[in-house]
């Protein structure tokens, strides 16, 4: 059945992953709330989706705000009326060894991963359960099982996989579905940022040797939000060329 004139809510989707994975729902049918705190990446987008023809709203919001996240919601109901698929994507990463860890290191990363997954479920909830029909997918990590240095950041996504198994449970019966991606290494402009050395020395550790593509993500999300997969509930799906084989 697909997601055709579904309405999906992509948090962190005016760049990356997340642009991407909206770029491919709205490809397959869906109409899409970009989001991001930019608000002149969240114009760029907005406006080259709709100059390719597709149904779409930017919403410039922080996560990880509970008022900003209703005010986003509502938007977007008002707008489509309704939610039927949320992508908690939008995440942020502070990396060090632990000594060298402030603590707003820990809590904007925190904030913005976590939180802002739970506060962007809990707004949309009504609107799936009132309809017998919902898709969450978290967009979690391969460091959630550790990492050297991802402290906050493995913390983060680890709590992502545990509210995508009790979310599991709570929505089951509600015609709502909730799952877990967890990326490894993906090519996004800040793997091309990164230091040769560092790169070197992560791709060494991967199995397939090679990097994902944010395409990789795409296909994920668009599986676990087709309307024929509700019987896939509270499961973490690793697309990471074998890296989550083991940790560290």
């Amino acid at each position: 059945m697909g997601i055709e004139n579904r309405v999906a809510l992509v948090t962190g989707s005016a760049s990356g992953m997340g642009k991407q994975t909206a770029l491919r729902m709205a490809e397959n049918g869906a109409k899409i709330v970009i989001n991001d705190v930019v608000p002149e990446r969240v114009e760029k987008t907005v406006a080259e989706f709709k100059e390719a023809g597709f149904e779409v709203i930017g919403e410039v919001a922080d996560v990880s705000n509970k008022e900003a996240v209703e005010k986003m919601v509502k938007s977007a109901v008002d707008a489509f009326g309704g939610i039927d698929i949320l992508v908690n994507n939008a995440g942020l990463e502070k990396a060090g060894i632990l000594r060298k860890l402030s603590e707003e290191d820990w809590d904007i990363t925190i904030n913005v991963n976590l939180k802002g997954a739970f506060l962007c479920s809990q707004a949309v909830h009504h609107y799936m359960v009132e309809k017998n029909h919902g898709r969450i997918i978290n967009i979690a990590s391969r460091a959630w099982l550790g990492g050297v240095g991802q402290a906050p950041y493995s913390s983060a996504k680890a709590g992502m996989v545990g509210l995508t198994r009790t979310l599991g449970l709570e929505l089951g019966r509600k015609g709502v579905t909730v799952n877990c991606i967890a990326p490894g290494l993906i090519h996004t402009p800040l793997w091309d940022k990164a230091p040769e050395k560092l790169k070197k020395r992560l791709l060494s550790k991967q199995p397939t040797g090679k990097l994902g593509e944010v395409d990789d993500i795409a296909n994920a999300v668009m599986f676990f939000s087709d309307d024929d997969t509700e019987f896939v509930t509270g499961q973490v799906l690793y697309v990471c060329g074998g890296r989550s084989l083991f940790a560290g």
